[in-house]
């Protein structure tokens, strides 16, 4: 059975641990949203199919479907990837989900965290995500998983750890008037460090540009290892990423980590501009209090969001001449791993990528 503890992951000694350490399982959720997916999501339930089938070549993979969908996902998946029914909003599971925490002898819990698509009220990406506030409980349900409940409002792409005391952040997403407006910088990083069980935290200032997340730091820069982070980059100076790479390249070579350590920072150069066209707005259903899809609006595309599991890293490719040297890259960086990438535009039209739309349950 899952209860919900009164306590914190700092008290009861459990902490998170980082995304290249060994994990049990991936988790995600079947796209369907014809407000945000185009064409009712068949062209994103092809891409998640086929991350799902990537990510369970190294471990095993669950993907959570809405009841009218069961039947199509259960099809389109390959038979050894689980399907349960889950009751959502929409299909980040990064971000609704639980964020799990281990005690490093074999202990699980979980953490659930408030969940208000990226914003609520403020400058939220839909309406309702009551839904998607209660994916956190069902997965740890699901798992019999004991449950912490945050009293913060955070998405699981919003944080990176190394496991050994240091979380990255972003403080243009932490620190927006959507989330936690009652809360202090001070307030709010003394949560991360009691539910991540955390030492210090480092606050990069922003995201990628024209990220709808508020700035989610899995969109421009990651762990590889322990004090040892890529990060998204470009050398064009006149273009808005410029500025945002440089600003965070600048922060991460100055701040040691927990450890004391330097950060080593290695630079991805990003894909060229990429601009939803004419035919993949039109395909998206116009909605109240969602956050319309127009022609010529630049998507927020990055190599990093890329997802670590055993073994394997599973890369976005956009069709683009960066595409081959990011893999390139990537692979001579994660020598232990193997590197796969996957066509990933159709994810990034709903607003991420792969990173975003996986969770990892540690071992």
């Amino acid at each position: 059975m899952s209860q919900t503890l009164q306590s914190t992951p700092r008290a009861d000694s459990f902490f998170m641990p980082a995304e290249f350490e060994p994990h049990a399982g991936t988790w995600m959720l079947w796209p369907q949203r014809p407000d945000n997916w185009r064409l009712g999501g068949k062209p994103a339930q092809k891409a998640f199919a086929a991350v799902a089938s990537a990510i369970a070549q190294f471990e095993p993979v669950t993907m959570g479907v809405k009841t009218d969908q069961y039947s199509n996902a259960r099809q389109m998946l390959p038979s050894h990837i689980r399907v349960v029914e889950i009751a959502n909003n929409d299909s980040w599971l990064r971000d609704c989900g639980p964020t799990f925490v281990v005690d490093g002898k074999g202990g699980l819990r979980g953490v659930d965290w408030s969940f208000n698509a990226w914003g609520g009220l403020f400058n939220g990406l839909y309406f309702p995500w009551d839904l998607d506030d209660a994916v956190a409980q069902k997965v740890l349900e699901i798992e019999r998983v004991d449950r912490y409940k945050a009293p913060l409002v955070l998405e699981g792409g919003s944080i990176h750890v190394d496991g050994e005391g240091t979380c990255i952040t972003t403080a243009e997403c932490l620190l927006s008037p959507g989330r936690n407006p009652d809360l202090s910088k001070d307030g709010i990083e003394a949560h991360l460090k009691n539910y991540l069980n955390v030492e210090k935290v480092l606050w990069v200032p922003r995201g990628v540009f024209h990220d709808e997340t508020t700035g989610h730091v899995d969109n421009i820069l990651c762990y590889l290892r322990p004090g040892v982070v890529a990060l998204t980059w470009t050398d064009d100076k006149s273009d808005p990423q410029y500025e945002r790479s440089a600003e965070a390249y600048d922060y991460l070579t100055s701040q040691p980590d927990a450890k004391g350590r330097k950060l080593e920072v290695h630079k991805i150069h990003q894909p060229n501009p990429i601009l939803i066209t004419d035919e993949e707005a039109e395909g998206v259903d116009a909605a109240d209090g969602t956050l319309p899809r127009e022609a010529g609006d630049r998507m927020a595309a990055s190599y990093i969001n890329f997802y670590l599991c055993n073994g394997g890293a599973v890369i976005p490719s956009f069709d683009d001449p960066h595409d081959a040297p990011a893999l390139e890259t990537l692979q001579k960086l994660l020598p232990d791993r193997r590197v796969v990438s996957v066509p990933a535009r159709e994810i990034l039209l709903g607003g991420g990528n792969i990173h975003c739309i996986t969770q990892q349950q540690p071992k």
